[in-house]
């Protein structure tokens, strides 16, 4: 496996690398992290329809668990769908995209090289990607890593079909926020006019993700906007959705996204916090080994000089220096605590008429 270092030659070496092995693969299976978002989604129906037009043998592996997908995902078409491994596995090669460690993935125990899988492709734009793959694509200065995939189509010569520019749009708007995030570079918008031009109807997909909204995710945004708090002077805004909350709103998991936007955009803000039981699927534990119940801490800098993601990591999390998450089975109160405390001492370590 690489080191972790994201100089530009070492982002062209590992693209070279991937292509070499998506040129000579005949067989391959994508995957991504665990409750895959439009990025994550977006990625791997394109890169299906493009390792498909240069003649792969190609399937998509989403746990059960993470199916049914959010409501606002659900017209991506997901085509060559398996929820478990097949039988010719250990003769595929496995494709992570937009995955920054592979512990991320429901399968992680199945997907080690020590366990009998063969090569592993790394494709991913997280800066804080632990370089886990046989092969290491990584590229923090892309927006998205649908903005790879679509680089990897042209670079394979695949013409962009309607179903691939679809997908790779998704992953644009979802991860630059409409791109309006400070990650949005030259090559979103180059990308942008080029999928425009290939016949995707952007208002239509703006409202497919955006304005679809089921009313049970609007009453629950309503509960976290009214579960609300502010620490030190506003700096953190957080928020808490439990399980009955989620229940009360007749809500599903995935429509706590977007809440945590709403607690970013308030005035005087640093960071933002949402913190939401995990809600257990089937067969799946609702509770940690000490009893607490286990949640998702989604973390979202208001304040660029803050990085959410170093916050993250230190619970065994990871993402963005401006978007991060991680599970916990802290305690609000301890939680908020710590918070705090990483939060004051990242301001702290600004210099002096920062």
């Amino acid at each position: 496996m690489s080191s972790g270092v994201s100089d530009p030659s070492a982002i062209e070496a590992g693209r070279a690398a991937v292509l070499d092995e998506l040129r000579t693969a005949c067989r391959t299976i994508l995957v991504t992290h665990e409750h895959p978002d439009g990025d994550a989604l977006g990625s791997l129906i394109a890169m299906q329809h493009v390792l498909r037009a240069v003649g792969r043998d190609s399937l998509t592996f989403i746990a059960e668990s993470d199916l049914p997908l959010p409501s606002e995902y659900r017209f991506l078409p997901l085509d060559g769908l398996v929820t478990a491994p097949p039988s010719d596995l250990d003769h595929r090669t496995i494709v992570f995209l937009d995955c920054g460690n592979i512990e991320r993935n429901p399968g992680a125990e199945r997907l080690r090289p020590a366990a009998g899988w063969g090569r592993i492709l790394n494709i991913d734009h997280h800066h804080d990607n632990t370089r886990f793959g046989s092969v290491n694509y990584v590229d923090p200065g892309a927006s998205c890593t649908a903005e790879m995939v679509w680089e990897l189509a042209h670079a394979l010569d695949v013409e962009l079909t309607l179903e691939i520019a679809d997908a790779l749009y998704v992953g644009l708007i979802t991860d630059t926020g409409c791109f309006m995030y400070e990650n949005t570079g030259p090559r979103a918008h180059q990308m942008a006019a080029e999928l425009i031009q290939v016949g995707i109807d952007v208002h239509a997909i703006y409202q497919r993700v955006y304005e679809d909204v089921p009313f049970g995710k609007l009453a629950l945004l309503a509960r976290g906007l009214q579960n609300t708090e502010r620490y030190d002077d506003g700096r953190l805004t957080a928020s808490q959705l439990s399980a009955e909350d989620f229940e009360a709103a007749g809500a599903e998991e995935s429509y706590a996204e977007g809440v945590i936007d709403h607690l970013r955009a308030v005035r005087g803000t640093a960071m933002a916090a949402l913190v939401r039981d995990r809600l257990a699927a089937p067969g799946e534990p609702a509770e940690a080994g000490n009893g607490e119940r286990l949640r998702k801490v989604s973390l979202r800098a208001s304040d660029m000089r803050v990085d959410v993601s170093a916050i993250a990591r230190a619970e065994g999390g990871g993402g963005h220096r401006a978007a991060a998450g991680f599970n916990t089975s802290m305690p609000w109160d301890e939680l908020i605590v710590f918070l705090r405390e990483q939060l004051a001492a990242q301001l702290a370590s600004l210099p002096s008429g920062e």
